[in-house]
């Protein structure tokens, strides 16, 4: 029994260390350009004011703004990036399929992310200092993703990619579930989003959720790669793209 439940763990453990692999170089590219980003704010009058009127129009247009913005970039722009370099540019059925399910699954999750960005800023403040930045990323890490946002979003996925079956969320909420597919996620989750909300967390509160859809881009192909990874679809050292061309 406990030989069994060690396998497990180290399966657990592999793929999520896996998928952190992987995307490694990609990772780093998107931290790197965040970083870039936020270097360019506090340094860069021009690039101040540009994030700055950025930050207005997010204000302005409120919930708007948000969920266009998170259905841009959690299911427009990774669908095209599929259609462009995997379908010679040649749209399918699937599709259309495909974006009737994520343009709502994401923006949804955009809704929720703003207010806990807006949450954070009402219970640190909206300053940046360290032990601010640090608090909202406990609280962001620590508590909303794996308690919610990781196990949400993996049944979400899992859901889709088993038929809509309801048996899959009764799986869910199980620990075996969560020690199996929440684990290795929170992984991924971790080496991604961490510096991430690191560098976020260091602006203001109006342009962390722009900078927020920037990156989520490319956690929606991670989230992807870890989805049809446990799913069996693709294997263990498939590149994520690919990982995101073979789903259904």
């Amino acid at each position: 029994m406990s030989i069994a439940a060690g396998k497990t763990n180290r399966t657990s453990l592999a793929i999520g260390w896996e998928a952190a692999k992987a995307n490694a170089v990609p990772a780093f590219i998107l931290q790197g350009a965040m970083l870039a980003i936020l270097i360019a704010y506090y340094l860069s009058p021009a690039c101040a004011d540009f994030l700055n009127r950025l930050a207005h129009y997010k204000e302005t247009h409120g919930l708007v703004f948000v969920v266009i913005a998170a259905a841009l970039a959690g299911a427009v722009v990774p669908e095209l990036f599929v259609i462009l370099f995997f379908q010679r540019g040649r749209p399918r059925a699937q599709n259309v399929r495909n974006l009737a399910f994520t343009i709502p699954t994401w923006a949804f999750d955009g809704i929720l992310v703003d207010l806990m960005y807006r949450m954070n800023a009402v219970w640190f403040g909206d300053v940046v200092t360290v032990p601010v930045v640090i608090a909202k990323i406990l609280v962001d890490q620590l508590g909303y993703n794996p308690f919610f946002a990781a196990p949400a979003e993996v049944l979400v996925y899992e859901w889709k990619n088993e038929g809509f079956s309801w048996r899959s969320v009764r799986r869910a909420l199980t620990w075996e579930h969560y020690k199996d597919k929440i684990v290795p996620t929170l992984l991924a989750t971790w080496a991604v989003w961490g510096p991430l909300m690191a560098i976020i967390y260091s602006l203001p509160y109006p342009l962390q959720f722009p900078l927020f859809s920037i990156a989520l881009t490319f956690w929606v192909l991670l989230l992807t790669y870890m989805t049809n990874r446990f799913a069996g679809k693709i294997e263990a050292d498939a590149p994520i793209a690919l990982s995101v061309a073979t789903k259904d």
